[in-house]
C-alpha cells in the first residue's frame, strides 16, 4: 500500500472504499501499523485501542459489502482528544490522577462517529484538563511537534490530535477549544482546526474545563474533511442544555461557491500586537489573496476584540477550578505543577468578580454582533508567532506563562465573543514553520467560515506541505515527561 495514504485527505479515502479499491480493514491496519512506527518520537497519543479499531473496521467492511453506506466518511480511521468518554476506556484529561476507570459510556460525539461508521484507533494527548494553550504536559508527556527534529511546541490543549493529523497518522480528530485549544495546535502544526459555536456540538460525556465557554471542534488536513466531520458531530442532545433549540447548519452545500462579494475585514489593532513578523507578513499576503477572488477586503478595527482582552480572564479560571476542585484539594501531588500553580489563584476570585465577567458577556457579545452585520468575516493571525523550541517557552513557570498568553491572545476572545473560527494554514517561516490565518465569523455561521476557508485552500498550496521530520528513521522517542 502505497505511502500516499499517509496524507489522502478523508474524502478520498473514504470514495476509494465506496469503490472498493481499499477496504476499511487495510486502511485501519495501515494506520495502526504507521501510529506504532511513528508515535514512539511523536507522543500524540495516549493511548491506543488496537482492538477495537479492529473490530469497527470489520463492521464497516461488512456493512460496504452489504450496500450499507452509513456516511461520507464510513470506514475512516480517527483520533479523539483525551477528553472524551469512549466506552471501555479511560478518560485521563491529561491527569494522572483520574485514574484508569473506564467511562461507563461513550460521549455524544463519540457515539455519533460510530454511527456514522468511523474507525475510532486510540485517543490522543492533552494537556492536563485541557487548560493550556502550548501544548506542554509535564505529568504525560508532550506531543512533539512534527515539523522540527528538535523538539518544539505543538500548542494546546488539544496537542495530541493537531500533532496525529498533521504527521499523517491519522487524517481526522476531534478536539475541544475553551480559550485556543483547537485553533492553537492547528496553526502550529499546519492543520485545519474549526472552533464551532457552543451550542452546536454536544459536550455531554466530555470533561469539563468551562461551562460557559467549552466548545467541540474537528482537526484535519483540509476543510472539506473538518466540514464533514463538523457535520457529523453537530445537533441537538437532550444531555447538553446549550444546544437545545439549536437547528443543524448545512455547511456542505455552499463549501465551494467562493467568496466573490463577500466583506472581509482584516482584524488591525490589538489581534496584530507583538505579532512575528513572518506571521504578519503571511496573514497580509493573505488578504491579497482572498482580494483576487473577489472578497471585498478592508483593514478596520474589531473594537470587541480590545474590549475583551482587555477584561481579566476569569471565567475559565474559575469554571476549571470547580470542574476538577477534589483532585486539586485531595491529590495536588499528582498533578502537573504547572498546572496547579495557574488553577491555585481561582481561590481568590471573589465570587462579584467572577459574576462581573459573566455579565460583561452579553454586551461584548453584542457589540461582536453588531460588527458582523457589516462584515461576513474577519481574518487575523491565529497565533502571534509561529511554533519555538519546546526548552525556550519551558524554561520556568514565568517563561511558559508569557508565551501562553501570545499563543491564546487572538483565539481567546472568540471564544469570549462566542464566535465560530477556523485556522487554516496560510504560510511557513524562513525555518520551516507552519503560520495559521484565523478566519472568524458570527455565532452560528460556520457554514460561511468554511466557505471562506474553502477558498483560501483551494487557491492556495500551504495545506499540501508535509512535515517531513517524521519520516526519519533517525526521529528518537521522548521521554515521558516531555
Amino acid at each position: 500500500m502505497s505511502d500516499e495514504l499517509d496524507f489522502q485527505s478523508a474524502a478520498s479515502l473514504a470514495a476509494a472504499m465506496r469503490r472498493r479499491e481499499l477496504s476499511p480493514i487495510e486502511l485501519c491496519e495501515y494506520a495502526l501499523d504507521r501510529i506504532d512506527r511513528l508515535d514512539p518520537g511523536l507522543h500524540a497519543f495516549r493511548l491506543m485501542d488496537a482492538d477495537g479499531a479492529r473490530r469497527s473496521a470489520y463492521a464497516a467492511d461488512q456493512a460496504l459489502r452489504r450496500g450499507e453506506d452509513v456516511g461520507p466518511l464510513h470506514g475512516v480511521p480517527y483520533a479523539t482528544k483525551d477528553l472524551l468518554d469512549v466506552a471501555g476506556l479511560p478518560t485521563s484529561a491529561g491527569s494522572n490522577a483520574l485514574g484508569a476507570m473506564p467511562a461507563p459510556a461513550n460521549a455524544e460525539v463519540t457515539h455519533r462517529l460510530a454511527r456514522a461508521g468511523l474507525v475510532l484507533v486510540g485517543k490522543t494527548h492533552t494537556v492536563e484538563f485541557a487548560f493550556g494553550s502550548v501544548g506542554i504536559n509535564h505529568s504525560q508527556g508532550t506531543p512533539r511537534n512534527p515539523w522540527q527534529r528538535e523538539p518544539h511546541v505543538p500548542g494546546g490543549s488539544s496537542s495530541g490530535s493537531a500533532v496525529a493529523v498533521a504527521a499523517g497518522l491519522v487524517p481526522l480528530a476531534t478536539g475541544t477549544d475553551t480559550a485556543c485549544s483547537v485553533r492553537t495546535p492547528a496553526a502550529l502544526c499546519g492543520v485545519v482546526g474549526l472552533k464551532t459555536t457552543v451550542g452546536r456540538v454536544s459536550r455531554a460525556g466530555i470533561h469539563p474545563l468551562s461551562t460557559t465557554l467549552d466548545s467541540v471542534g474537528s482537526i484535519a488536513r483540509s476543510v472539506r474533511d473538518a466540514a464533514l466531520l463538523f457535520d457529523l458531530m453537530q445537533g441537538s442532545d437532550p444531555h447538553d442544555a446549550s444546544t437545545r433549540g439549536i437547528t443543524p447548519i448545512d455547511v456542505l452545500t455552499t463549501l465551494d461557491t467562493g467568496v466573490a462579494g463577500l466583506r472581509i475585514g482584516i482584524a488591525e489593532g490589538v489581534l496584530f500586537d507583538a505579532i512575528d513578523a513572518e506571521v504578519e507578513h503571511a496573514v497580509r499576503e493573505a488578504a491579497v489573496v482572498f482580494q483576487g477572488l473577489g472578497a471585498r477586503v478592508e483593514s478596520t478595527e474589531f473594537e470587541p476584540a480590545a474590549a475583551a482582552v482587555a477584561r481579566p480572564n476569569v471565567i475559565s479560571l474559575v469554571e476549571g477550578y470547580a470542574a476538577n476542585r477534589t483532585l486539586l484539594e485531595t491529590v495536588p501531588e499528582q498533578l502537573d505543577p504547572f498546572i496547579l500553580e495557574r488553577l491555585r489563584p481561582a481561590i481568590d476570585v471573589r465570587a462579584v468578580d467572577y459574576r462581573a465577567a459573566l455579565a460583561a458577556l452579553p454586551a461584548l457579545r453584542a457589540a461582536a454582533a453588531a460588527w458582523f452585520e457589516r462584515h461576513d468575516v474577519l481574518i487575523a493571525p491565529t497565533c502571534a508567532l509561529p511554533a519555538l523550541p519546546i526548552a525556550t517557552v519551558d524554561a520556568d513557570f514565568a517563561s511558559h506563562m508569557a508565551y501562553a498568553d501570545r499563543y491564546r491572545r487572538n483565539c481567546l476572545v472568540g471564544n469570549l465573543l462566542d464566535l465560530c473560527g477556523v485556522s487554516i494554514p496560510c504560510g511557513f517561516t524562513r525555518g520551516g514553520l507552519p503560520i495559521g490565518l484565523m478566519i472568524y465569523g458570527a455565532s452560528f455561521r460556520e457554514d460561511l467560515v468554511l466557505r471562506v476557508a474553502q477558498a483560501y485552500e483551494a487557491a492556495t498550496r500551504w495545506h499540501a506541505q508535509r512535515p517531513t521530520a517524521v519520516t526519519r528513521a533517525a526521529m528518537a522517542p521522548q521521554s515521558d515527561a516531555h
